[in-house]
């Protein structure tokens, strides 16, 4: 058996934390980008600092 400081490690692309190789994600690690579902949903676009375009508007 593995021990855990030996399992392959990669950064979630929405919050930046590292997080290691989890044995679901066996079959599909190479295309596994985020760390839980919770950021999957933030996705990318909170950790650069941009927000959706949905319901921003100009000032007027």
């Amino acid at each position: 058996m593995r021990r855990k400081g030996d399992l392959p490690q990669k950064i979630c692309a929405a919050c930046g934390r590292p997080f290691n190789w989890r044995r679901k994600w066996a079959r599909d690690w190479e295309n596994v980008r985020y760390c839980s579902q919770r950021c999957r949903g933030n996705g990318a676009c909170e950790r650069s600092g941009q927000d959706d375009a949905k319901g921003t508007f100009p000032a007027r």
